[in-house]
């Protein structure tokens, strides 16, 4: 099998977020099939479609990067009952120019953490209805919603067992899915 990059998109900026400690905790977990890295979205600037013509610098240099991935997890907290702001724009920033969107094709994930009890549940169902529209082939099963994450850390360690064993079956389901679809 070969290794797999996988671009590892998190919608929350937070410094301290659940969000990221969970995808770390999925980096040490994953198979060695998967190089799983960070591909930052905060410092894109709002999506213009002005720009098309003449994008800024950061909108070129965040499409290139997603270009040179095999597949993307996304993270993403519940804001509203959808994602964060920034997520939805790095999704309409490499949409675009219309044609040559950087996601099409890319095998991906949802997993969503919450402190609340619902895990995220209806930001993780409003992502994939882009993701659809994307051409993103997205995992369907295990669906992942981790809720009440607060209690499940101590630092950036990970202290439940039950959820670290979730977690190995989806970063292994996960592996082998993006085996199947990537090209």
């Amino acid at each position: 099998m070969a290794t797999r990059k996988i671009a590892v998109i998190v919608g929350s900026l937070r410094k301290e977020s659940f969000n990221r400690k969970v995808c770390k905790t999925l980096m040490l977990l994953a198979p060695p099939t998967l190089e799983l890295e960070f591909v930052e979205i905060g410092q894109l600037s709002l999506y213009n479609q002005d720009e098309d013509d003449n994008p800024p610098a950061n909108y070129v240099e965040f499409r290139n990067k997603i270009k040179e991935f095999d597949g993307v997890l996304f993270a993403t907290p519940e804001y509203n009952r959808s994602v964060p702001g920034a997520l939805k724009n790095a999704l309409d920033v490499g949409s675009r120019p219309y044609g040559a969107s950087a996601w099409n094709g890319l095998p991906c994930a949802v997993i969503s953490v919450s402190p609340g009890a619902s895990g995220g549940f209806g930001a993780n169902h409003h992502l994939r209805q882009s993701l659809v529209f994307l051409n993103m082939p997205c995992l369907a099963q295990p669906e992942v919603y981790i809720g009440g994450v607060a209690k499940l850390y101590d630092g950036d360690t990970l202290t439940n067992d039950d959820t670290r064993a979730f977690l190995q079956q989806f970063i292994d389901t996960f592996a082998s899915w993006v085996e199947r679809i990537a090209d």
